[in-house]
């Protein structure tokens, strides 16, 4: 079973969003949420698998521009999004608020993780700026976490370079006062729910630890694709403790559709079943140690491009 599921990293990680989404609707619902919440998020998860669909058929152009283009959606928002109680993290799409950090780190740090060269470099600092500005330590936190894992499987100039930008974003962003109170049905529900039902908190701890599963599964597979999923796995981890700890939004099982947005399009930046199926049959014809042999990153995730 654990192999079926290693072969198939996007359908995993989608039946995950789908999981937790659904127990998060189920939890709002018995404490009470405004139905326009629950259709918020229906309306992300459906909108989230169409983007899975559509962009997963569209052949990749040169990765640096694309990179640079996201970066520059995060310093926008930091320079021209909706401002309240300080912070500068949103844009309002169709009558609804998104958080562009939440639907666009992720995604970006995946696809660093994937392939880096000095474009792609330049769009993890001018995230890293970004975040700093808003400021967000939630997402700030979460790209320092990926960075500091991906230095873990790969550590080449570019990753430092990035690990050092995002660390400094994060200090700067814990410099910073971030006075956002807490919000129904969006912060603190990893508490708030227990206060309604064990089985609501229950369910939001079920949801949040579902988002973790496709990284726990790909890790225990080939290591020529660990990279990417210790990226996923650690952006992830990184904005649930931020829910934990703070006043940021939890992701999928909270109301808001950026970070079912962000979780959905993200698993386009896992490996593809062609990827895994290429990477175990790499491993196997170069034996049990490939993974320490030159040459071994060619049919996973290249160091550097």
């Amino acid at each position: 079973m654990l192999k079926f599921w290693i072969g198939r990293p996007r359908l995993l990680a989608g039946l995950c969003a789908a999981g937790a989404t659904g127990l998060g609707l189920a939890w709002m619902a018995a404490a009470g949420a405004p139905l326009r919440y629950l259709a918020v998020n229906l309306i992300a998860l459906l909108l989230g698998f169409l983007a899975v669909v559509v962009l997963g058929r569209v052949g990749d152009v040169r990765r640096g521009i694309v990179d640079l283009m996201l970066a520059a959606l995060l310093l926008l928002t930091a320079l021209a999004g909706v401002s309240a109680d300080g912070v500068t993290r949103w844009v309002p799409v169709g009558g609804v608020m998104l958080q562009p950090g939440l639907v666009l780190l992720p995604i970006l740090a995946l696809r660093f993780a994937r392939t880096r060269n000095g474009l792609s470099t330049l769009a993890i600092l001018l995230a890293a700026l970004a975040l700093a500005l808003q400021p967000d330590r939630a997402t700030a936190g979460a790209l320092a976490a990926a960075m500091a894992v991906l230095a873990i499987f790969r550590p080449d100039r570019y990753v430092l370079i990035a690990l050092a930008a995002a660390g400094a974003a994060f200090a700067a962003t814990l410099l910073r006062a971030d006075p956002s109170p807490a919000v129904p049905f969006v912060d603190q529900i990893f508490f708030t729910s227990f206060g309604i039902h064990p089985l609501a908190g229950l369910a939001v701890a079920a949801g949040a630890a579902l988002l973790l599963v496709p990284a726990a599964v790909g890790l225990a597979g080939s290591a020529e694709t660990r990279a990417a999923y210790g990226v996923f796995g650690a952006v992830w981890l990184a904005v649930i403790l931020a829910a934990l700890l703070g006043n940021y939004p939890t992701p999928l099982v909270g109301y808001g559709g950026s970070a079912i947005l962000g979780y959905l399009v993200s698993l386009l930046g896992l490996p593809s079943r062609a990827e895994t199926e290429a990477a175990g049959r790499d491993r196997v014809a170069r034996g049990p140690d490939a993974a320490d042999r030159p040459g071994s990153l060619r049919a996973g995730l290249p160091a550097s491009a």
